[in-house]
């Protein structure tokens, strides 16, 4: 899902009244693990300040821009969405050296960090061990956490960047999951430096592509989290398994405590085989439900996740699942019942 997105979510505050506290708090921290993708690959799509108030009016508290959308950061000013802004692949090698990543940083985080709330700044999206930005990602997620730090954001805002689970050599059972020898020596200095930092890596995390992939060993049910009981391994899910198996491949090069924030997860509504409306609908409210705890390798929840994607998009590029993710329509219609809190 290298495309241009974003994700974002609102939840409104409640008024707190003394009876019920813990619990309206509770609700509060756990409703703010959700986020939603907002991708404008579309010529049909509301303007960046309709889409901030749908974001508003649905509660949804969290956003990943997949680039410096100027007019979403003007639209996003003192709505207190928090923001993953992406460094697009297109534009890494450009912030290699000091003076490209403070000029970015400069331009599209500090001049409007005063009151849009910036959380992550993903550098790269799902860059592989043998593209040619490989050897572009660790030194620019270098050079942007020190312009972070030299705008005296870094108490505000982490560095990290996006991996894809094709990473992995192994990834079943769950804790067998590690990365594979192309994969090791370029993901390891990368997740040092996360670790130094107290980063998160990010994780776009697809269960319905493994599930295409492979439908004569993984149920749709598992895929769903729909399937009664746990598997021989202990797994009611594919999404768990799946973050699991990140986790073991993270303990396995020496770097069991950093956190993995779930940057994009979806099923698409048609186009292949599984992808319906029904389908898609049962694990956006399932995967939301979900991430409210944790997985078996990591229960203390909750899971801070980006559902992928807020529209469909008629001008994405690939399979015809990708145009079809969209949790509303371009007419701002849902296409599912969900509540994102």
């Amino acid at each position: 899902m290298i495309q241009y997105n974003e994700c974002k979510g609102k939840v409104e505050d409640k008024k707190k009244k003394q009876k019920g506290v813990t619990f309206e708090v509770d609700l509060w921290q756990r409703a703010e693990s959700i986020g939603v993708c907002y991708g404008a690959n579309g010529n049909d799509l509301p303007t960046r300040q309709e889409v901030v108030d749908l974001y508003k009016s649905n509660g949804i508290g969290k956003i990943r821009l997949y680039y410096p959308d100027e007019g979403a950061l003007q639209a996003l000013r003192g709505s207190n969405i928090e923001v993953i802004l992406g460094v697009p692949n297109d534009q890494l090698q450009s912030v290699t050296n000091a003076g490209g990543a403070s000029d970015w940083i400069n331009k599209y985080v500090k001049g409007y960090a005063g009151d849009v709330k910036f959380k992550y700044i993903a550098v790269g999206n799902e860059v592989h061990p043998g593209d040619a930005l490989a050897g572009s990602v660790l030194p620019a997620l270098q050079n942007i956490h020190n312009a972070i730090s030299s705008a005296n954001l870094q108490g505000q805002i982490k560095a990290s960047t996006a991996i894809d689970t094709s990473l992995l050599g192994n990834s079943y059972p769950p804790n067998d999951g590690v990365f594979s020898d192309g994969a090791s020596s370029y993901i390891t200095p990368i997740v040092n430096f996360l670790a130094q930092n107290g980063a998160p890596l990010l994780a776009n995390v697809y269960p319905y592509f493994a599930y295409v992939d492979n439908q004569q060993s993984i149920g749709l049910d598992y895929a769903l989290f729909t399937k009664q009981g746990n598997n021989e391994v202990g797994y009611q899910n594919l999404f768990d398994a799946s973050l699991d198996s990140l986790y073991a491949a993270l303990e396995k090069i020496g770097q069991p405590n950093v956190k993995i924030v779930v940057s994009e997860s979806g099923w698409p509504s048609e186009g292949d085989a599984g992808a319906s409306v029904e389908n898609a609908g049962t694990y956006y409210r399932n995967l939301i439900n979900h991430a409210k705890g944790g997985t078996p390798k990591r229960p203390d929840g909750p899971i801070e996740t980006y559902l992928f994607a807020m529209f469909d998009e008629n001008q994405k590029n690939g399979a015809e699942t990708e145009r079809h993710f969209g949790l509303f329509r371009p007419d701002k219609s849902p296409k599912y019942q969900v509540n994102f809190n």
